[in-house]
């Protein structure tokens, strides 16, 4: 649950165990290293149920070590109170901004401002591709998407 002073921001994708818990953990240790972590509620989540409970694909964990991070992030499902309780929810695609818009309707107090995490990409790249089916080097591709887009992300809301 998000708290109500600080900001807070949950990412999310298909399935909450390959884009959205690298971007979790790339905007965590962002704030962690510009010391302003504790100014924020940071959390990640699936548009689906399918893999709720479950770790981060093994790909992603080893894209994110490779960089130094580290999560402990579990599989969860977007739930209407995130809508309630989060300033920010950024998605990866179309898809998930449009499931997102839908649940976010059917929630009387939405305050959250739903939006493409790379709509902060300085380099334009406004979806940020399910790496699911690909290789290692698509994980890596969507690492530094994240990184990209959180350090922006971060500026603005500094």
């Amino acid at each position: 649950m998000a708290a109500s002073s600080g900001k807070s921001v949950l990412f999310v994708c298909l399935g909450n165990i390959c884009r959205s818990p690298i971007a979790e953990a790339v905007f965590r240790k962002m704030a962690t290293d510009a010391g302003v972590v504790d100014k924020w509620v940071i959390d990640s989540g699936a548009t689906t149920d399918w893999n709720t409970g479950s770790s981060p694909d093994a790909r992603g964990l080893a894209c994110l070590r490779t960089h130094g991070i580290e999560t402990k992030h579990r599989a969860r499902q977007v739930t209407k109170e995130d809508f309630m309780s989060f300033d920010y929810i950024l998605c990866m695609d179309e898809s998930n901004l449009s499931d997102l818009k839908k649940k976010a309707n059917s929630v009387k107090n939405s305050k959250a401002k739903i939006e493409l995490l790379g709509s902060y990409d300085p380099e334009k790249q406004l979806i940020i591709k399910d790496p699911y089916y690909g290789h290692e080097e698509d994980f890596e591709n969507v690492y530094e998407q994240c990184v990209r887009c959180c350090k922006v992300f971060l500026e603005n809301n500094s």
